[in-house]
């Protein structure tokens, strides 16, 4: 028996008789989102007109004033072809004053001037008698999709994307993963979580995936994208590049050197969906905690967080990629949704 031909059939079995993918390795929070961690919510403004698909995304961490009381957090980076904002002192410093936004990569210099208004709105003498502040925001490039030099994105959105932050959020298509491409399928926004029972502790993550090369794609251990490419012939391959941003919150009271230890093991869950970071990929993990005051535990204790960690990532993925619906946007590219090619591959009736 071909082995790995039954382990496609027996994925392809369980989709259609469940229409669900990922066995956690772990439990999952209540609504296996990043708001899962109290007080964390997430806001989206999307934009889909014509040759302009694209948006923003917001993670708004709980507290009034970030730049008062700022929460600690630790940064990973795996593959550095990309244009952040704020990384820099995030990593030397080890702190989050600000919420974190997420949009294409011709974005970037609007957001970070809608995080320093927010920042001065709460802090009238930022910058004068008080320091500046650090806005962190990040990106992807969405051009495949969107027409990125339109440079669509202005301030209003990327404030209504803060202002509309909830608990409950959409994924897929939305926000800053409206024109998200992943293993030249639709990508764009997924979420997880797990709770840590042995610290009392959830942890969440919340990704906006656009990389990976289809033949690569792994689900649930089977590499099955090569499968897929057959089905679509005229599908415009995408190489492993084009970035993921992984944001994880946690209530564990880390501080953020051991942050950077549980942003790393992203990477784990990256390579289980067959990534490997290509040239023109930007991979960057960002995890902050929502305690302010550092009580960090004995570094052994933190194995069931790096387990989580691994795992939460790789379902956020796979949440962003069956969450997400077919786009067609600039010059009439197109990318399909996962879930009607799994459903091609598995012969299930329309």
């Amino acid at each position: 028996m071909d082995f790995h031909q039954h382990q496609s059939d027996l994925l392809l079995q369980r989709w259609r008789t469940t229409r669900r993918l990922g066995q956690p390795r772990g439990l999952c929070g209540p609504t296996d989102r990043i708001s899962d961690v109290p007080g964390v919510r997430v806001g989206h403004y999307t934009l889909a007109c014509d040759a302009q698909q694209t948006g923003v995304t917001a993670i708004v961490p709980p507290g009034e004033n970030l730049f008062i009381r700022p929460l600690p957090c630790g940064t990973a980076v795996f593959n550095g072809f990309a244009k952040p904002v704020g990384l820099v002192q995030v990593a030397e410093l080890g702190v989050l004053q600000t919420p974190i936004l997420l949009s294409n990569t011709l974005a970037i210099g609007t957001l970070f001037n809608t995080l320093a208004r927010t920042a001065i709105r709460a802090n009238p003498e930022l910058g004068r008698t008080l320091p500046t502040v650090n806005p962190l925001a990040l990106e992807c490039n969405d051009g495949w999709l969107n027409d990125i030099q339109a440079m669509a994105i202005t301030e209003a959105m990327a404030q209504a994307a803060i202002d509309s932050a909830d608990a409950d959020f959409a994924r897929g298509s939305v926000g800053a993963g409206r024109g998200m491409s992943c293993f030249s399928l639709k990508g764009g926004i997924g979420s997880a979580s797990r709770r840590i029972e042995a610290l009392n502790a959830t942890l969440g993550v919340l990704v906006l995936a656009n990389f990976g090369a289809l033949t690569s794609l792994t689900l649930d251990g089977v590499r099955i994208g090569e499968q897929m490419a057959p089905l679509l012939p005229s599908l415009t391959p995408q190489r492993d590049a084009g970035s993921i941003i992984i944001i994880m919150a946690t209530d564990a009271p880390l501080d953020a050197r051991q942050l950077t230890r549980i942003a790393k093991r992203a990477g784990a869950g990256l390579g289980r969906l067959g990534s490997y970071w290509g040239h023109g990929s930007g991979d960057i993990a960002v995890a902050f905690s929502t305690q302010s005051v550092p009580q960090p535990p004995e570094e052994a204790t933190l194995e069931p967080l790096l387990l989580a960690a691994a795992d939460a990532t790789e379902h956020a993925v796979l949440d962003a990629l069956l969450s997400a619906q077919p786009v067609t946007g600039f010059r009439g590219h197109h990318r399909p949704a996962l879930s009607d090619v799994l459903d091609r591959l598995a012969g299930v009736t329309p």
